[in-house]
């Protein structure tokens, strides 16, 4: 029978995020179907145009997810039965934009959308423009730490370490974000910062992301 051993080594990154991720989310309700479609269709090429004429392609605001669905209230008759009434369409429509980190283009950023007749909700995220890069470092550092583990315990047990028969990591979803404010913190941050040539002087340094992932690896020893 094959003689192996079996590490589990584990890799650790932080990295300084260089990219702001911004998630907008637009609803309304109407009551034709319709109405619906087309106030979301214009409210969508109305925020498309802000960021336009702050120097965005128009294709950099992608849509997240996009539903339009019947709603219902409940209320009670005189027969004091309960039933359902039908109040009209609603519509939500997420979508994402990412650039560079930078307060400044942030402050411009947000102040557009605070002065502009569409109001979306939105979050603020950061992010790393190059993940696959980063995974890769982090899948590096987790091998690294397993040979060495193995190295030691091949070397305390007296026995040498041959090929490698395996190699099995988690396949988990990494997400390099981090989110520096809620947002009560956000809306506190644009109503409390001056304006300065149409723009919110923001001042914000996020944290750097730490992330951590897993490797296990089974060699021969002999």
């Amino acid at each position: 029978m094959e003689r192996t051993i079996r590490v589990t080594g584990k890799g650790n990154l932080s990295v300084k995020p260089d990219t702001i991720r911004l998630i907008m989310t637009m609803e309304g309700m109407k009551e034709e179907y319709d109405a619906a479609l087309a106030e979301s269709a214009n409210m969508t090429e109305y925020l498309k145009q802000i960021f336009s004429e702050l120097g965005f392609e128009k294709e950099a605001v992608k849509t997240l997810g996009f539903n339009v669905s019947a709603k219902y209230e409940s209320y009670q008759a005189k027969d004091k039965s309960w039933k359902r009434r039908f109040e009209g369409y609603k519509y939500v429509h997420r979508m994402i934009i990412e650039f560079p980190a930078d307060n400044k283009q942030l402050g411009k950023v947000l102040y557009k959308l605070g002065h502009s007749t569409v109001r979306p909700e939105f979050r603020i995220e950061y992010t790393v423009a190059e993940p696959e890069k980063c995974k890769n470092e982090l899948l590096a550092n987790a091998v690294t730490d397993a040979k060495a583990k193995a190295d030691v315990l091949s070397k305390a047990a007296g026995v040498s370490m041959g090929e490698i028969i395996t190699i099995d990591y988690s396949w988990a979803e990494i997400d390099f974000v981090s989110r520096p404010m809620d947002n009560m913190m956000l809306e506190e941050c644009c109503m409390r910062s001056c304006e300065t040539d149409e723009a919110y002087d923001i001042d914000i340094n996020p944290d750097d992301i730490d992330v951590t992932d897993n490797v296990t690896i089974v060699w021969v020893i002999n």
